[in-house]
């Protein structure tokens, strides 16, 4: 798997620690759905503390912090930003207590795309919004497969795939993407453009559309189909 190739139209990176990933989760299946394609959904997964230093809370109070006022500002707004948008979604999205290890969900990921394909958007739903209601513990490998049975995926084999081939899989592919120019999430790639992003939407539709017309600016808008579970 190489970061910007692929032979379906658009590649998705997501990661289920990202409240940015959370909000643009339904939006991205609505534009997959109705223009009747199959994206290349893949996982990234963000070294989070490598950027933005690390913390720890309990009971909502900072018990450890690595820190700087500059990045709480940055972390405190990013939060407040993708509330926003997920709760036009009617999701909850608390803030973390710690930062979460979140590589065996998103193997998750690659084990739905080869293994329940159709099922992708119920993986979704049975991970992202527990998890954003502090409700999952996504470390532990029992919790992950039981969100994989609830979305109708059967989880036979993914402990062993999580560990061996869905793990080497992922490890191979993370450190491609920085120096791809992938750094975050929701990221699109579509003819090796990258977007940054859920407000690159309109543009990618245009795009896979055949860019008739002009471009559309970027946007958030959510319209009542994009609102439904998918």
């Amino acid at each position: 798997m190489k970061a910007l190739e692929s032979d379906a139209p658009l590649i998705v990176y997501v990661d289920i620690k990202s409240p940015y990933a959370f909000a643009a989760i339904r939006p991205t299946l609505a534009l997959e759905k109705s223009l009747g394609m199959r994206f290349d959904w893949r996982p990234l997964t963000l070294d989070i503390p490598s950027y933005l230093g690390s913390a720890r809370k309990k009971e909502g109070k900072v018990v450890e912090s690595t820190r700087s006022t500059s990045q709480w500002s940055w972390v405190k707004y990013a939060y407040r930003d993708a509330r926003r948008y997920a709760e036009r979604q009617r999701f909850m999205l608390k803030g973390t207590e710690k930062i979460w290890d979140s590589s065996i969900p998103n193997i998750g990921i690659l084990w739905v795309m080869q293994t329940a394909r159709d099922r992708l958007g119920d993986y979704f739903e049975a991970v992202y919004p527990p998890f954003w209601r502090r409700e999952l513990d996504i470390e532990d490998m029992a919790v992950v497969e039981a969100c994989l049975e609830k979305a109708g995926i059967d989880s036979s084999g993914f402990a062993e795939f999580a560990r061996g081939e869905g793990r080497a899989e992922h490890d191979k592919l993370q450190p491609q993407l920085h120096p791809s120019g992938i750094y975050g999430v929701p990221t699109y790639v579509i003819d090796g453009t990258i977007l940054f992003g859920r407000e690159h939407l309109p543009y990618v539709r245009w795009h896979l559309q055949g860019r008739e017309g002009p471009a559309p600016d970027i946007a958030y808008e959510i319209d009542d189909h994009e609102a439904q579970p998918c």
